[in-house]
């Protein structure tokens, strides 16, 4: 048996063992400085109020957004999972609210070099993840980058982020035309939602949802949908500056409150989700598929 039959096996194993399953939710922009991380926190911060068990994983290892906004640092990442012994609970930082914060780390790009002990170990480890969080917000690289596409591919559920700026929007539709020519995509697999950023009103939300939807439809023709709005806030920029999400420091500041509108809708479309990808082990499972397909003769 080669590792491609192997690593197949084991996502079809996965899909029958009746378990827990996560919610796997990946946000992603099209660019950076749209506050992409921003969104990943101040979701996971309200989900969290909402009684939802979150953890967050950060796969941008080239920046370390979201420990300085939490004012963590963590002790351990993801490879020291792979390749350190280390297990699951080991490598979680702890952070505001009880919320869980893994640090993708050198591990992403290690994945293509994984052999089968180191897959098995993983495919385990993720399986507790899946018991230990309700959800996990996945916050990816800005950008088209492969592994960015990798990790939307893998996702059941994505969190599109994106501003007013003519670039932001035409950094968007960049990022799903990428994702549309990627030969694994699914629009049956993978749910699209837009977050409209830094806007002066609910109205400049929709209008600029309607401008990237009427492009996507015309061009991509692949569903979109709207998720809602984060309003422009000075104070949600302080809050940034002292390293602290908005949703803690300031409940009742305007973008807050969007933030729990948002986490709001989220958990009750719930329903909606097909789970396909069987949570954060399915997750993983065909995130290593895809990297090491194009390495592997199928």
């Amino acid at each position: 048996m080669d590792q491609a039959e192997h690593l197949r096996n084991i996502i079809k194993m996965n899909a029958q063992v009746q378990r827990p399953t996560a919610r796997v939710i990946t946000v992603t922009s099209g660019k950076g400085g749209v506050g992409k991380s921003n969104v990943s926190i101040n979701l996971a911060v309200q989900l969290r109020r909402l009684g939802q068990r979150v953890i967050i994983f950060d796969a941008d290892f080239g920046l370390a957004n979201i420990e300085v906004m939490f004012g963590a640092i963590p002790k351990h990442n993801l490879g020291d999972l792979i390749y350190q012994g280390k297990n699951i609970r080991e490598i979680i930082t702890k952070g505001p609210m009880d919320i869980g914060f893994i640090s993708g780390g050198s591990g992403i790009a290690g994945l293509t070099n994984l052999g089968r002990d180191y897959i098995n170990y993983l495919i385990q480890n993720l399986a507790e993840l899946d018991m230990l969080a309700d959800v996990v917000i996945i916050d990816t690289g800005a950008g088209i980058s492969d592994a960015v596409i990798e990790f939307l591919v893998a996702s059941g559920e994505v969190l599109l982020v994106t501003t007013p700026e003519p670039t932001s929007i035409t950094d968007s539709y960049s990022l799903l035309k990428a994702l549309n020519r990627h030969a694994r995509y699914s629009r049956e697999m993978t749910t699209i939602k837009v977050i409209a950023n830094k806007v002066r009103s609910p109205e400049e939300g929709q209008q600029l949802f309607n401008k990237l939807n009427a492009v996507v439809s015309r061009y991509l023709k692949i569903p979109i949908r709207y998720l809602g709005y984060v309003p422009e806030d000075p104070q949600l920029v302080r809050a940034v500056m002292q390293q602290t999400p908005i949703s803690i420091d300031n409940p009742n500041a305007k973008s807050a409150r969007a933030f729990e509108n948002l986490a709001y809708t989220l958990t009750n479309n719930a329903g909606e989700v097909t789970f396909k990808k069987h949570g954060m082990t399915g997750f993983f499972a065909n995130m290593v598929r895809g990297i090491k397909s194009r390495e592997w003769q199928q």
